[in-house]
This record gives C-alpha cells, sequence and structure tokens, in this order.
C-alpha cells in the first residue's frame, strides 16, 4: 500500500468523524510513516523536524488574531454592524433582504479576491471584517457555508489566474519548477492555460450560491473579545489608522524586502492601538491572548500539516504513486491527464498548500506529460490544477481554515462539513472535471 494514499485516507476519515484536524492529522501522519518503512522512531523524528516550516505563519496568525481583537476597543465592530444593518431595511422586507443577503456575499467575495492580487494580504483581512458582521450574517439567516465558499474561492482563484500579488509568486514558483523540470514556459503562457480550470471553480460558486441560498438559523450569540464598545470619529480614525500602518508594514516588508511580513504588520497596528490610547495597558494582555485564542486553531493546523507534509516526502512514496499510475495510463492521454489530476488532489490534500505542492509534482508530472505528449500548455494546466486543488478543499489550507476561523467566533461553524466537504463538492469536483477538459484540448 502507498504511504501517500493511506496517510490521507487515514487524515480525511478521522476528519469526516469529526476528529480534531490537528489530531487527525497527527494520526495519519504517523500511519503513513509506517506504511512507507519509516517505522515508529523515525516517523515521529521526521514529523517533528518538519513543525518548523510553518512556525512563521502560525505566529503570524496568532498576532492578527490578537490585533482584530483589540480592534474592538476603538468600537470599529459595531461601528461596521450599524453600517450593514441599515442595508436590512424594515423587518419583513423580503426584497430588502434578499437584496442585502446577495449584497454582503457580493461584498465578501469581492475583498477576498482583493487580498491576493491588489491587497495582497491573503486571510489577514478575515479577523477584522467577518467576526462583527456574523450577527447580520444570522438575522439575515444567510447561510454560512456560502459564505465559507465565497472565500475560498477568492483566497484562491484570483492567484492561479492573475500574475500580480501571490498570483505572481505562485505562477513564478510553477514556471521556475516547470524549467527546472526540463519545460521552458513563460509566465504569460500560464493565465492562458488556466483559464478553463477556473472557469470550473466559477461554474462551483454559481452552484454553491443556488445550493445554500435557502435561510440557515443560527444562535446569536456573543464573541469572545467582541465585547460592545462605544466608538466615536476619533476612535474610529485610530482604528483606520491602525489598520492603515498594519498593511503598509506587511506590503513594505513582503514587496520591497520580500520577506513575510505579517507578524510584524500585525505588531505595528497593536503599537498604533496602544500608543494612541485605545487600548489600555491593564487590558492589553486579556485582548491579545483573546485573539490569540481565536486564531490558534488555524496555527496548529498549519504545524501539523508541515509535519504531515514531511513525513510523506520522507517516504518517498509521491514518486511512488506518480509511477505506480503510469502503469494504467498506457500511453493514453485522457487516462493519463485524469490520474494525474486524482494523484494530484491526494497529494495536495495532505499538504493543504499549492505553493508548496508544486516543487514536488513538477518534478514528476512533467517528464511524464511529456512523455505522454502532453502541450507545454496542457502541462502548466494539469500542474497548475492539481496544485489549486489543496488550497480549495484540503483541510489542511489557510484558504478554508481561514474563512473557518472568522465564521466559527461563535462556534458555530464546523472546519469540515461547514467548510471543507462545501469547498472539496463545488471545487475540486470542477476542477478535475475542467483541468481534465484543458488538459485534453489545450
Amino acid at each position: 500500500m502507498n504511504a501517500v494514499v493511506i496517510a490521507v485516507i487515514v487524515m480525511l476519515i478521522l476528519s469526516l468523524l469529526r476528529v480534531n484536524v490537528v489530531l487527525a492529522l497527527i494520526v495519519g501522519a504517523l500511519a503513513g510513516g509506517l506504511t512507507g518503512g519509516l517505522g515508529l522512531g523515525q516517523t515521529v523524528s521526521v514529523f517533528t523536524e518538519g513543525l518548523g516550516g510553518n512556525a512563521t505563519v502560525a505566529v503570524s496568525y496568532a498576532l492578527l488574531g490578537a490585533f482584530a481583537v483589540a480592534l474592538t476597543k476603538t468600537g470599529l465592530p459595531d461601528a461596521m454592524v450599524e453600517a450593514a444593518v441599515k442595508l436590512i431595511g424594515k423587518e419583513g422586507d423580503t426584497r430588502r433582504k434578499t437584496l442585502s443577503k446577495a449584497l454582503i456575499v457580493f461584498v465578501i467575495l469581492i475583498i477576498s479576491c482583493m487580498s491576493q492580487n491588489i491587497v495582497p494580504v491573503h486571510i489577514a483581512f478575515i479577523p477584522v471584517l467577518i467576526p462583527p458582521l456574523l450577527k447580520i450574517l444570522n438575522e439575515l439567516q444567510v447561510d454560512r457555508r456560502l459564505i465559507a465558499c465565497a472565500m475560498t474561492f477568492g483566497l484562491t482563484a484570483p492567484y492561479v489566474l492573475l500574475p500580480v500579488g501571490f498570483g505572481q509568486i505562485f505562477q513564478g514558483i510553477l514556471k521556475d519548477n516547470m524549467k527546472d523540470a526540463g519545460l521552458s514556459v513563460t509566465l504569460a503562457d500560464i493565465p492562458i492555460a488556466m483559464i478553463i480550470p477556473i472557469a470550473g471553480m466559477i461554474a462551483g460558486l454559481a452552484a454553491a450560491a443556488f445550493v445554500y441560498r435557502k435561510p440557515r438559523t443560527y444562535e446569536m450569540k456573543e464573541i469572545a473579545g467582541q465585547k460592545s464598545a462605544a466608538y466615536t470619529k476619533k476612535s474610529l480614525s485610530i482604528a483606520a489608522l491602525a489598520i492603515a500602518v498594519s498593511l503598509s508594514v506587511q506590503l513594505y516588508l513582503s514587496q520591497s524586502l520580500d520577506v513575510d511580513g505579517m507578524i510584524f504588520g500585525a505588531l505595528s497596528g497593536l503599537a498604533v492601538l496602544f500608543l494612541s490610547g485605545a487600548m489600555k495597558r491593564g487590558e492589553a494582555d486579556e485582548l491579545i491572548t483573546n485573539g490569540m485564542n481565536m486564531m490558534a486553531f488555524i496555527g496548529f493546523v498549519m504545524l501539523a500539516a508541515a509535519g504531515f507534509a514531511n513525513v510523506l516526502e520522507k517516504t518517498g512514496d509521491v514518486k511512488a504513486l506518480v509511477e505506480a499510475s503510469t502503469g494504467f495510463i498506457s500511453n493514453n492521454q485522457v487516462i493519463g491527464a485524469l490520474l494525474m489530476l486524482i494523484v494530484g488532489l491526494l497529494i495536495t490534500m495532505g499538504i493543504g498548500s499549492s505553493f508548496a505542492t508544486i516543487p514536488i509534482i513538477a518534478t514528476i508530472f512533467v517528464p511524464l506529460c511529456m512523455q505522454l505528449g502532453f502541450s507545454p500548455m496542457a502541462t502548466i494546466a494539469i500542474i497548475g490544477t492539481a496544485a489549486a486543488l489543496g488550497d480549495a478543499g484540503s483541510p489542511a489550507s489557510d484558504s478554508t481554515l481561514g474563512p473557518t476561523s472568522g465564521l466559527n467566533a461563535d462556534g458555530q461553524h464546523h472546519h469540515i462539513w461547514d467548510t471543507c466537504v462545501p469547498t472539496f463538492i463545488f471545487y475540486n469536483i470542477p476542477l478535475i472535471l475542467f483541468g481534465w477538459i484543458a488538459a485534453i484540448v489545450l
């Protein structure tokens, strides 16, 4: 049995059984390591060594959560809620309520898309924007699964398709790794090759909007750290300044100095709130702790996912899985493209990051695509789609963990059943189908 298949299946089954994702990743890694012949001691050692791979991400998200909760002292969440209330109209106004629901979903979708390219902050906006809006979403009876699908689309599709912001990084990694594997392509080729797969995601988003259009009832619960606070023009100005400083620092560090700026971006925002007096010294510790608690889940999952990925890589069974699949291909491009996408799905579901997946699968898929006679454009579509599958539906992806962290702020949104299962159905399945079509027609 292949270690990758065993590890991913164990992890997914445990997750679907509502076992905590962190525990599911650890048990899955153990099963994969033992199946791959690493032995208990080496599996534990390799898993532990891999934990550091996402340490920066975990600390970044913890500080972002702290910054988001600290912003509540400025009254910004209440101001956002009051602004949203004006959209709802009078109780019983069905048409106004329907338009309000559509507008809020559309705004969240646009902000999510902008977070990848125009203002590339990735999921940093979620702890600031989503928790304060939960009461409004509850009042409008918006199905949070639709919001999760909208955010995951916005966190994935733009960087896969558009060569700016995170898209420039993703497509640069794809181009460089394909070149290293023996196939030279240009950056201009990648967006064209990915149009058909992204069309599948657009179709999936439309289907999700249709399926989750019906009202869904949630309890009105207080959110930890999100206590009502009076706001003034001055306090809102301080909040706006803190957000602007945080984003500016993050963008400067990431764009100009080419380093991850989320930690110091969040820290600079906290500094503005502290120095302005919006966050008092006596309450700073409690606020920051509450914020870190809100984002702790995503941080621990990312740490466990790094260890899980390290175990899979050390077994050597990723390459063995591809080689075993070639026995079914028999130089048939149609079967070959489908099998490569399915194998890519298995690999990326465990790793959970398209950026980390490309170096692994490009090395194996490029020679196989060349052997089967796929065009360079078709090869881009296969590898790009296989990588995107992880971000679109994996329990270990920050593109699913981010939406969950915001939507579950009041404990009423399950990561697996309310985020990962919907995004898998509406994005991963269309991605495989449309990626398959792209591989055949390009």
